[in-house]
């Protein structure tokens, strides 16, 4: 009579090799995690910071299973080790230089190298998106911002006024400065839009990743569309600000800023988003309806 062999746990290895790598990325990054705390995620630009690590989180969490499936023993992979030496220079300077945006940007190269060296490039491909998405958590170069400020604010004063003298209000601008009735509005650097575009793009890909849209035109759109709407979003803020401050006064202006001009800002632009991805929709059925009549 033969005893029945026990069914071999195919998860094991795989734990036992990631359980050292969560360690090593924790002892790691949770200082980092926790100066980002103390300082640019109390900003209003940089306060997603928390929500991408945890939605980045949880996509990993989702991905799980198929990342079980697929991770095998990653060899000798020259690339692999390539871009892991990568990420751990990068992550050394940035912490012995107090660079920021190195240290934080260093998740990417150091994950995506250790997970080929450990588990193979087939397991890199599943939580590629986790690992990218990570980018929204570094904070944008100063020189990017220096750069685009300027133009953006000029931008979005010149929509606010055309549209709104269009609709009859009594409103100039000079510069980025709005006249309207007895108020003049600045339109400051956290009116730009910049950071808020910077978000939205995170929001506008964790979007189109989670619905998985099968057409590659529509996709492709949806990306295109997504600055042009968090610009047009921003637009209607500063419009909306606008009108808060000319009918019912400064005071009631400068509340709608520090009490819901973000939230806001997202309402229309997710809104913009999904009506949009809409539109597509209808053209994406046709398109479906003559290919299988054909």
């Amino acid at each position: 009579m033969q005893t029945a062999m026990p069914i071999a746990d195919t998860r094991r290895p795989w734990l036992m090799t990631a359980v050292p790598l969560v360690a090593g990325l924790l002892l790691m990054y949770t200082p980092t995690v926790l100066e980002l705390w103390r300082t640019i995620w109390q900003s209003e630009e940089q306060g997603h910071g928390p929500l991408i690590l945890a939605v980045s989180l949880w996509l990993f969490w989702q991905k799980r299973e198929e990342f079980a499936a697929v991770a095998q023993d990653g060899g000798r992979t020259t690339l692999g080790w390539v871009v892991l030496a990568f990420g751990l220079l990068l992550y050394v300077f940035g912490r012995s230089q107090d660079i920021i945006l190195f240290e934080v940007g260093s998740q990417i190269p150091l994950l995506a190298g250790a997970c080929a060296v450990l588990f193979g490039w087939r397991a890199v491909r599943v939580v590629a998106f986790p690992i990218l998405f990570l980018v929204f958590m570094a904070p944008l170069p100063a020189a990017i911002i220096d750069s685009m400020t300027g133009p953006l604010k000029r931008s979005v004063s010149v929509v606010a006024e055309v549209v709104l003298y269009e609709l009859g209000y009594p409103i100039a601008r000079s510069g980025v400065v709005l006249q309207i009735g007895q108020y003049q509005l600045l339109v400051a650097d956290a009116c730009s839009g910049l950071n808020s575009m910077f978000s939205l793009s995170a929001v506008g890909l964790l979007y189109l990743y989670l619905m998985g849209h099968a057409s590659r035109w529509r996709n492709a759109l949806i990306v295109l569309s997504i600055l042009p709407i968090a610009f047009v979003a921003n637009a209607l803020r500063v419009m909306i600000l606008v009108l808060v401050t000319y009918h019912f006064g400064d005071e009631a202006g400068q509340g709608f800023i520090h009490g819901t001009a973000g939230m806001v800002l997202f309402v229309i632009a997710l809104a913009l988003l999904f009506a949009f991805d809409s539109v597509l929709g209808l053209f994406d059925r046709r398109g479906g309806q003559r290919k299988g009549t054909a």
